[in-house]
């Protein structure tokens, strides 16, 4: 009993993290279509990106070339199965199997490629845990149908996600139906969006027929393949009450719920009392098919997994708050946390507690899928990259993960951190807001090398994944 209490499950998947359309480039090879990922131009921390109406001339779009894992992936993988991962989080690209989302048989070329991904994974014992979309939608259905408001994204999606199950269940055991699903409320709050009929009611209607893909996709699975497992993907913004002020602890419980809505209605089958209530205050009636309920109810995910960097505090009044940013979010700074060179708080314990909510309110296994430190790597003279600052990131939440699993109970079955290889920033479209372990030559304006470094981190975690967590 005393030696495993500090112990990680024997097969606890280790790994790292990506996405297609920040790491692949080869935008238009083989047969790939537009993404609405390759129609959205580079920014920075002071500069907002650009999402333009199709290609433009002379804009620099950073999805176009990424970091090359299209025509790297052996390289890449060899260094991922170096560091002894367990796991590989990543995504296919919709549009390398579906051009424009509507076609009735899929792009051979497309599936070719990540058979090849997948195999490499095997090679060195990596498991693959796919997300079937992230961020990637095609840009022609957007440019058809606008939005997942209009019910057609639901049927171009099932037919992708059957498509690619068809073909890779054999060689993918674990995947996620979509990115960070909440990402679509987040966004009208973190603009200030007052809630209204008017500019929420399409945000529901894209969510319900998210929840109907998702929930079909997961029955499709289970009926045709038991043994895969099939999650849902939570974008986790954990906060604090600013104070002991009961309006602020009510205010941060209502603003956690805005994101548990996603989870409750994805893990339950059903919409809660609250997200009812909620739709209600705004007049937003659900356009609702006959079967939907039933679909709901029988397309539960298996698992929940989720992104997690920092938190921040909430206050029912912000006059007179200091504010901080975050993936997806705004709050108020808390005194008692540091924070990154993009302004995200540390936290750590944060995590931990991130994890016991989830846990106790779901009671389904838990993967934490995304979660690092966005920050400026200099390469020193001899070449060498000493990435300390990140290596106390993860060290520090890495063991907040293990009291987690061993004072706690939760069920954590996996840990893939994020940008594990240098790749293009989703918020900002940068490349020296680097995550990995791997540094990849290239800047901001699409120049370099693109050659392959190992930071200090790299041996780090190798010694990591090597102890299961005991060197730390």
């Amino acid at each position: 009993m005393g030696t495993s209490m500090s112990k990680f499950p024997d097969n606890f998947l280790w790994g790292g993290a990506t996405a297609a359309n920040q790491c692949e480039g080869a935008w238009d090879v083989d047969g790939k279509g537009i993404s609405e990922s390759d129609v959205v131009t580079a920014g920075s921390l002071t500069k907002i990106r650009e999402t333009t109406e199709g290609i433009e001339e002379g804009k620099y779009y950073p999805s176009h070339d990424a970091i090359d894992f299209y025509h790297h992936y052996k390289e890449d993988i060899a260094l991922f199965g170096e560091m002894g991962f367990k796991a590989y989080r990543m995504s296919i690209s919709w549009t390398r199997i579906f051009p424009t989302g509507e076609e009735s048989e899929p792009n051979e070329k497309g599936l070719e490629f990540y058979d090849k991904v997948f195999d490499e994974l095997h090679k060195y014992g990596i498991e693959p845990v796919v997300t079937i979309s992230h961020y990637d939608d095609p840009y022609e259905l957007k440019k058809k149908y606008g939005s997942w408001a209009n019910r057609r994204y639901v049927d171009c999606y099932v037919k992708y996600a059957k498509a690619i199950i068809n073909r890779y269940h054999n060689k993918v055991k674990y995947w996620l139906t979509f990115n960070e699903i909440n990402s679509l409320i987040l966004y009208p709050v973190f603009t200030g969006l007052p809630k209204t009929k008017e500019n929420y009611e399409g945000v529901y209607q894209s969510a319900h027929h998210k929840f109907i893909a998702s929930a079909e996709t997961v029955q499709y699975a289970h009926e045709h393949y038991p043994d895969i497992k099939v999650g849902m993907m939570f974008c986790a913004l954990t906060s604090y009450p600013y104070s002991c002020n009961p309006k602020d602890v009510l205010g941060n419980m209502q603003k956690s719920d805005e994101g548990y809505f996603f989870c409750d209605t994805m893990c339950r089958g059903y919409y809660s009392n609250k997200a009812k209530k909620a739709m209600e205050a705004m007049g937003i009636t659900l356009e609702i098919r006959d079967g939907d309920d039933e679909i709901l109810r029988n397309g539960k995910v298996d698992f929940i997994s989720f992104s997690y960097y920092s938190t921040t505090a909430f206050s029912y009044d912000m006059s007179d708050k200091e504010t901080v940013g975050g993936n997806f979010s705004m709050g108020g700074k808390n005194p008692y946390l540091k924070t990154s060179d993009w302004g995200w708080q540390i936290d750590p314990i944060g995590l931990r507690i991130t994890l016991n909510e989830l846990y106790d309110r779901y009671q389904l296994p838990l993967m934490i899928v995304e979660n690092g430190l966005g920050a400026e790597d200099k390469i020193e003279k001899d070449g060498s990259i000493h990435d300390d600052y990140r290596i106390e990131y993860l060290r520090e939440h890495i063991k907040a993960m293990k009291d987690t699993i061993n004072i706690d109970g939760v069920d954590l079955i996996g840990y893939t951190s994020w940008g594990c290889i240098d790749l293009i920033s989703a918020s900002t479209g940068e490349m020296k807001k680097r995550y990995g372990f791997i540094y990849v030559d290239k800047d901001n304006e699409g120049n370099g090398t693109l050659k392959r470094i190992k930071k200090d981190s790299f041996y780090w975690y190798k010694k990591v994944i090597e102890s299961n967590g005991e060197t730390l």
